[in-house]
Formats: C-alpha cells, sequence, structure tokens
C-alpha cells in the first residue's frame, strides 16, 4: 500500500476530503519524526511504538579496495509492533 492508496482509504471511511487526511497524514509524520529526532518515544497504543536506538560502531571494508574501515556509531530509527498488531497478524 503506497501513501496515495492510504489516504484514498481513510477518506473513504472517514468521509474527509483527501486534502484533509493528507494534511493529517503529513502532520503525523512530521511530528512523529521530529519527536524521535529529539531522542523521544512515541507510543500509540495498540499500534506500536516508534523511538531511537543506537547501532555500535563495527569494522567494515572498503569494496573497491578491500582495506578494513571503521564504521561509526550511528542513529536508527526503530518501531516496535504493539499487542494488537501482532495478534491481528497471526
Amino acid at each position: 500500500m503506497t501513501k496515495h492508496d492510504l489516504v484514498e482509504s481513510l477518506s473513504k471511511e472517514t468521509g474527509y476530503s483527501k486534502k484533509e487526511v493528507e494534511a493529517f497524514l503529513k502532520v503525523l509524520t512530521t511530528t512523529v519524526t521530529n519527536k524521535v529526532k529529539n531522542g523521544e518515544k512515541v507510543a500509540i497504543t495498540g499500534f506500536g511504538t516508534f523511538d531511537l536506538g543506537k547501532r555500535a560502531s563495527r569494522r567494515g571494508r572498503n569494496p573497491q579496495t578491500g582495506d578494513y574501515i571503521t564504521i561509526p556509531e550511528m542513529k536508527m530509527p526503530r518501531f516496535r509492533a504493539g499487542k494488537n498488531l501482532k495478534e491481528s497478524v497471526r
């Protein structure tokens, strides 16, 4: 399902216009992104939790030269499915 399909589906189910649904979806994704970016956890009960995880630094190889390199530690967004979502897809 693409964003366009999601907007269309939500529009049909809620009765709101596609423009209104798309605006809401944009605000939702921007808000979640900003909160997670600032290290906050966003929990949507029954759906899941968005938070920030860390990937440790590790050793890798440059595929062109074969030299070993150190890949630095980085922050990664993480999503953990909630109980209701897990149970509904089983």
